[in-house]
């Protein structure tokens, strides 16, 4: 089929994220043999705007992207974070295209209600919705005629690189990394805890791990191949998000950092203890629970490696971006058989 993706892809100044959901499901659908054509819909808005911003270049973008349409006369439009494509854009699309099917997709927390109204308003306009939420948490986006489920954050070798898991010595212990560590605060193990305080708390207990970090502790934030080198660098990866009491839901990070070989400490209460056993990724419900399981893991590289690997194999045959994009694909021309698949797909 012929696919046009409008989402974020890295384009000049602003493009230092290779592993970025849009370059992974992009990449997905072509190696299923579709045709692809990316359109990175705020660096057009940008381009056509005299100071470079995004909102003053909105709406010669818009009709970009319906000319676009117009020329390929694609099978299957998907809106992937494209939030300078308007509604009323979509729905002259499909007015020139009546056989056109839309999918919207999102990897940002539907907790956070500026998220959630962003899908909203395209409810009307698209067959489906695709969330990194699972469960009854999608409820605010159902709609009659209209299909949502869960988008599982993928993972593509090509991309994510590293194999940490072969490796028994490394440089770093420990990688963590958020954008911000105390706005807002992010809930893990039932308590609001600023991620500074967290970290301190983790290195206090546990003052042997070498920690590597990224936003946190005056450690900067770091992107493109230095991002990657990170990844590549550390044995154990903390997956902690903003918050773990909505199914499933977790930071792309997830698929970046399991990817490169590293062993995924994770908390229970996000699910994925339902998808992942013991042996494949280091559960934890407490604070104590999550310092004394690093401690041994750090004095058990072995153990470690196995866990990882392990864990690595299972989400890659799970979550890998020919799965995710054929799934993308069935969910939008609604062919989808929800027993195909290990993971909970569309919301009943």
């Amino acid at each position: 089929m012929v696919i046009i993706h409008a989402s974020m892809f890295p384009v000049g100044a602003k493009g230092g994220f290779q592993h970025g959901v849009a370059i992974k499901i992009s990449n997905g659908l072509i190696r299923n043999g579709h045709l692809v054509l990316n359109f990175s819909d705020r660096d057009v808005a940008r381009a056509l705007s005299l100071l470079g911003h995004r909102k003053l270049g909105r709406r010669p973008a818009n009709d970009i992207l319906r000319e676009f349409c117009r020329q390929h006369e694609p099978d299957i439009l998907l809106l992937g974070h494209a939030d300078s494509i308007l509604p009323e854009t979509v729905a002259k699309i499909r007015s020139d295209l009546p056989r056109l099917h839309v999918l919207q997709w999102s990897v940002d927390p539907i907790f956070e209600s500026d998220n959630l109204r962003r899908l909203q308003s395209k409810l009307e306009v698209v067959d489906a919705t695709l969330v990194s939420t699972a469960g009854e948490a999608l409820a605010p986006l159902r709609r009659p005629g209209h299909r949502v489920g869960f988008l599982p954050n993928p993972v593509d070798l090509s991309i994510e690189r590293g194999e940490n898991h072969l490796r028994s010595r490394l440089p770093y212990d420990l990688f963590f990394a958020c954008g911000h560590p105390s706005r807002p605060l992010r809930m893990v193990c039932g308590e609001a805890w600023d991620m500074d305080r967290l970290l301190e708390h983790v290195l206090r207990e546990v003052p042997d791990v070498r920690p590597s970090l990224a936003g946190v502790l005056g450690w900067p934030n770091v992107g493109g191949a230095r991002y990657q080198r990170a990844l590549e660098e550390a044995a154990i990866g903390l997956n902690i998000s903003r918050r773990s009491d909505y199914y499933l839901y977790s930071s792309d990070r997830l698929a970046q950092m399991i990817g490169n070989g590293q062993a995924i400490m994770i908390e229970r209460a996000t699910g994925y203890d339902q998808l992942f056993n013991e042996d494949q990724m280091v559960f934890f419900s407490s604070m104590e629970e999550l310092t004394t399981r690093l401690r041994l893991l750090i004095g058990e590289p072995a153990q470690r490696q196995a866990i990882a690997a392990s864990g690595r194999e299972r989400y890659c045959s799970l979550f890998n971006e020919r799965s995710v994009a054929a799934y993308v694909v069935e969910v939008a021309l609604g062919i989808h058989d929800p027993g195909q698949y290990e993971w909970p797909t569309l919301l009943a």
